[in-house]
């Protein structure tokens, strides 16, 4: 079957085949049919996969495995670089786009936006901004460190992330853009709690940090169905945010540890509704983090009831042939309860597999 290219469509609006706008929507629709097709059947070629690995070590590269080597060249030696590679990056999504290929488009696009916080800390670091932070002397410590001033890099790469996820349309863009909410979400804390740093630290403000955490968590969950509700497109723009959000809120919720057995129990509780969310929306990334937060709470009990007892690993092997038959019951009967969960929402339109 030949390869249609965008110069192709460009061709026949020239001799008049089609008008110049009917070329553009044409492209369009095809871009978002090829995007889509790989999910829809659910394949992950060898392509597909050296397409993310190579896209992985340079987005890698300029954000979590930073080095010292570029700050010898200063704030603005190295706003300067940033700015280059963006460009680089931009170039390479543009090329990629014409020649048919939405996949690395989306992952060069999404390295683009990733060099933008680099960009901003160069920038503001050439400024003196951070001269009395010890947490951002480095950038590479954007990664590791909480701390409320680094808001003004999330700030910055979330509305560079929106602009640039309004022109490339890759779903991919949503993954930088779900990583800087999480850490929003914990640097927003130190912000809300007090600049003082001793105050940070008291046990008052870890239970605080770990209630926004489940709060900002929630919301992000929130905001990830409201884009698959909304959205038109057969891409998953919705996978990371779901992701992330999850991410925070059970993180949080499980940081909480609660002593008492009605916490335990609340837990639980809240563990199984994710399994059951997951089972509704068709999202297994619900259902492993509810079945992680059923074992630890479990486990939890089996030990405090039986931990002097002889039936201890009794109890522990019964309640995991019992997880099993429970997924041999839910196999059994998966898809007549799913479509009849699946019938009470307005996602009934998705056919993508579950992520």
């Amino acid at each position: 079957m030949p390869l249609i290219q965008r110069h192709d469509l460009d061709e026949a609006a020239r001799t008049g085949l089609i008008s110049i706008d009917q070329a553009h929507a044409l492209w369009s629709f095809l871009l978002e049919r090829a995007a889509a097709r790989p999910a829809a059947q659910g394949g992950f070629s060898l392509t597909s996969a050296l397409h993310y690995l190579g896209g992985m070590l340079a987005i890698g590269a300029m954000s979590i495995f930073m080095t010292l080597g570029w700050e010898q060249f200063g704030g603005a030696g190295v706003f300067f670089i940033a700015l280059l590679y963006f460009a680089i990056g931009w170039k390479l999504a543009a090329r990629f786009e014409r020649q048919g290929e939405p996949l690395p488009s989306g992952i060069m696009a999404t390295f683009a936006l990733v060099l933008v916080p680099l960009a901003a800390w160069g920038l503001q670091h050439s400024l003196g901004l951070w001269a009395d932070v010890p947490h951002a002397e480095h950038y590479r410590q954007y990664h590791s460190f909480i701390d409320w001033r680094w808001t003004t890099l999330e700030l910055v790469t979330l509305v560079a992330g929106a602009l640039m996820l309004w022109r490339w349309r890759a779903p991919f863009l949503v993954m930088p853009i779900a990583v800087t909410l999480w850490y929003m979400s914990m640097d927003l804390a130190m912000l809300v709690i007090a600049p003082d740093t001793t105050a940070q630290w008291s046990d008052a403000a870890w239970t605080f940090r770990k209630w926004f955490s489940v709060s900002f968590g929630a919301v992000m969950i929130m905001l990830a169905a409201l884009v698959e509700i909304r959205s038109r497109s057969p891409r998953d723009y919705a996978f990371w945010l779901y992701l992330f959000g999850l991410l925070a809120f059970w993180g949080g919720l499980t940081a909480l540890d609660s002593g008492s057995l009605s916490g335990k129990l609340v837990y639980l509780l809240i563990n199984v509704g994710l399994i059951l969310a997951g089972a509704l929306i068709g999202r297994r990334s619900f259902t492993v983090f509810g079945a992680l937060g059923v074992a630890l709470v479990l486990g939890d009990l089996s030990y405090h009831y039986f931990r002097d007892s002889w039936l201890f690993p009794i109890a522990l092997s019964a309640i995991g042939l019992t997880i099993i038959y429970l997924g041999i019951w839910w196999s059994r009967n998966e898809t007549q309860l799913t479509a009849t969960l699946r019938a009470a929402l307005p996602m009934k339109r998705r056919t993508r597999p579950a992520a």
